[in-house]
């Protein structure tokens, strides 16, 4: 029989990405992110006159931030020691919406940080990637963990159409956003929702034991 599979996203799961994000936009950048409701396009203002960056603009930041600032990004706290606890029971991969050429960018930072694990990049909803994934692996028993909620409404609507279970945490990490963002559990897309790794570890441990024992 294979192996159980975890399926996890990276920032705000494993490593920080809005924090580090929002200080290179004020130090280097000329703007301002103020997370005040769960509308991330409303975040991101110029310093100089207040107005709300253009989705051009934001996506800019974005890009450049992954081009050449992705050594800010630090661990979240038990982020990578859950993930190596996890490993001992079952494979790990990591899904990242970021865009194809930045596989190899986003591999060798794990590496950085101790995490040697595949990469699958995706841009938009996460189901039909999170398909072709375990139509690969055919484990026997997948765990999807995210910090989106419309990632998890993907999962869920994607694999219910093609009968195929699956597990679901809805994780964030990042305190300047898990308060604003929509939860995914509270939606009926999530098994639970636990913003913690001391509180994920046990509850993915037990997904795990309980499907295997």
């Amino acid at each position: 029989m294979n192996r159980p599979l975890i399926i996890s996203d990276c920032d705000e799961v494993l490593l920080y990405m809005v924090s580090p994000f929002r200080d290179w936009l004020a130090e280097t950048q000329g703007v301002e992110f103020r997370m005040e409701g769960n509308d991330f396009s409303q975040a991101l203002r110029w310093q100089d006159s207040g107005e709300i960056l253009a989705p051009e603009e934001i996506w800019k930041k974005l890009g450049g931030f992954f081009d050449t600032e992705m050594h800010r990004q630090t661990p979240i706290p038990g982020a990578l020691e859950g993930i190596a606890s996890l490993r001992d029971h079952a494979d790990v991969v990591i899904l990242t919406n970021l865009v194809d050429k930045r596989q190899a960018m986003r591999t060798e930072q794990l590496l950085g940080h101790g995490l040697d694990a595949r990469v699958f990049t995706n841009q938009g909803p996460k189901g039909p990637a999170l398909e072709a994934i375990l139509k690969e692996y055919q484990p026997s028993k997948a765990i999807f963990i995210d910090d989106l909620a419309q990632h998890h409404r993907s999962a869920r609507e994607t694999l219910a159409a093609s009968g195929t279970p699956i597990a679901t945490l809805h994780l964030c990490g990042e305190p300047l956003l898990a308060p604003h963002i929509d939860c995914a559990h509270t939606s009926g897309h999530a098994d639970a929702r636990i913003d913690s790794w001391d509180d994920a570890l046990p509850w993915l441990m037990n997904e795990i034991e309980r499907e295997n024992a």
